[in-house]
């Protein structure tokens, strides 16, 4: 008879649940992954990794068009949106495979199954009540299934859904969330996207790059509202100049759907204007899978759909923990991750500092890139502190340049008391790529005068951070 008792029993598989669960193998503990879909979770199944895949493809697709700037020839340039998707679930499947190969080196246990706490130190699981929306690999061969198990410690970390608006009800054919945006049949002529945070720009500017005709509607008076308005408005410009439309401080009201098409009616500033599109994403937000767990009746406080941690996963509960999109925003996978980390190790008694959310930097992977790390300058402001703010452009840059990434900026924000990084925002080619830069420099209490001192190689794209950060203190040297 399989063994039902553990030391840690984690409820969910997706970055936050199969990293603590690694971490809490590492530690000693005997530990459970709880999963009732797919091991990678939303992320690395139908979120960050082949969303990442398919805005690959379309830039490539988009050099291809463009082949004339670098002095080379392409004719006939086509796409296969059927290949493309192909790709994309391909390469999810491989790193689906990856994370169960890691579960079990580590000898993580997979139960597979939907869980329900009972007590704070036992859990039932149960078959799951619907099937996958698209499994990449099938379960584990040497999972368990249900039953009752029990634990010392439960770490909730089942993830979040997409949010339903009312009237912008998702069906699956006209009105998609991001698992129908993934997988499309077809290209479809025109699309609404409905919210400009990540997820929408980044499919704005996947079907964009792709010869759709693209237009947004945003509630407030920014696109990707939680950046820094300077870089927003960077982005936007670039994105205008590439066709995609954005309405702002405007809202979806109605949905009329016909056969193959779907009517939107916004309004914005008392006004009201119609829109006929092949296709609508709805992207508003997440919201945090707090149902059916059993939470209400252990007394598992939460509040605006999610679990109420404190820094280090705990919950008002002894022995039930909390990490990721369920426990709140930022809904990010490397938040979960880091989250996941420090709540083990805090079980195990180790000397770990609570989470920072002020150091957990964002990315959006559209066309130009945007990353950001930190407070912005409008909140630093609001915040009281004396400010030295720093800008360097893409287009005094020789590798930018020399990339024909001409486009898009690096700003620094600085305490102008202490020296200290208060934070940094860039938009442009591959600042995703160098945002850590600024997040290790946060991480170390790094002032302006060591960012000065740090050699940065030449010719790259991070000089220009070393610019900004000189910028800010009016050393400057090429601008």
């Amino acid at each position: 008879m399989a063994d039902t008792n553990f030391d840690i029993i984690i409820i969910g598989g997706g970055p936050g649940g199969y990293v603590a669960a690694i971490r809490a193998a590492q530690l000693g503990f005997k530990t459970a992954v709880v999963e009732r879909e797919h091991l990678g979770g939303i992320c690395l199944n139908w979120g960050c990794i082949p969303t990442k895949a398919l805005l690959r493809s379309a830039e490539i697709y988009h050099y291809m068009k463009h082949a004339k700037n670098y002095g080379l020839s392409a004719d006939n340039i086509s796409f296969d949106p059927a290949a493309m998707v192909q790709r994309s679930r391909g390469v999810s499947g491989r790193l689906n495979g990856g994370v169960t190969m890691l579960l079990k080196k580590n000898k993580v246990t997979v139960i597979w199954g939907e869980a329900k706490l009972t007590k704070p130190n036992e859990i039932v699981v149960s078959a799951p009540s619907k099937p996958a929306v698209q499994p990449q690999n099938p379960a584990p061969k040497d999972k368990l299934g249900p039953g009752t198990y029990t634990a010392k410690n439960i770490i909730i970390a089942t993830g979040a859904r997409p949010r339903v608006l009312p009237g912008l009800e998702p069906d699956g054919k006209l009105v998609w969330t991001y698992f129908e945006a993934m997988v499309p049949k077809a290209m479809p002529k025109s699309l609404l996207v409905v919210g400009s945070g990540a997820i929408g720009i980044e499919f704005a500017s996947f079907y964009n790059a792709m010869g759709v005709d693209v237009t947004v509607v945003e509630l407030m008076d920014q696109i990707m509202p939680v950046e820094d308005a300077e870089i927003s408005k960077i982005a936007q410009k670039q994105l205008e100049k590439q066709g995609i439309k954005f309405k702002l401080g405007a809202r979806v009201t109605k949905l009329d759907k016909a056969a193959d098409s779907v009517t939107a009616t916004i309004e914005a500033g008392g006004k009201s204007e119609q829109l006929t599109v092949d296709r609508v994403i709805s992207a508003v937000g997440v919201q945090g899978n707090i149902e059916g767990l059993g939470l209400e009746a252990l007394g598992v406080k939460t509040e605006k759909g999610c679990i109420v941690i404190d820094g280090y996963g705990r919950t008002n509960v002894p022995g039930v923990y909390a990490i990721g999109d369920v426990a709140g925003p930022p809904m990010l996978a490397h938040k979960a991750e880091h989250e996941g980390v420090i709540c083990v190790e805090k079980i195990k008694g180790l000397d770990v500092h609570p989470m920072k959310k002020e150091q957990i930097p964002g990315c959006t992977y559209c066309h130009p890139q945007v990353a950001s790390v930190g407070l912005t300058e409008a909140k630093a402001r609001a915040a009281g502190y004396e400010l030295k703010v720093g800008r360097f452009p893409f287009l005094a840059n020789g590798k930018a340049i020399a990339l024909g990434e001409d486009q898009g900026l690096v700003k620094t924000i600085f305490d102008a008391k202490t020296g200290r990084l208060l934070g940094a925002h860039m938009v442009g080619a591959e600042v995703t790529e160098l945002i850590q830069g600024f997040v290790v420099a946060m991480g170390l209490e790094t002032t302006e005068e060591e960012l000065m001192h740090t050699v940065f190689p030449h010719p790259t794209l991070s000089e220009m951070m070393h610019e900004s950060v000189l910028d800010a203190y009016g050393r400057v040297i090429h601008m």
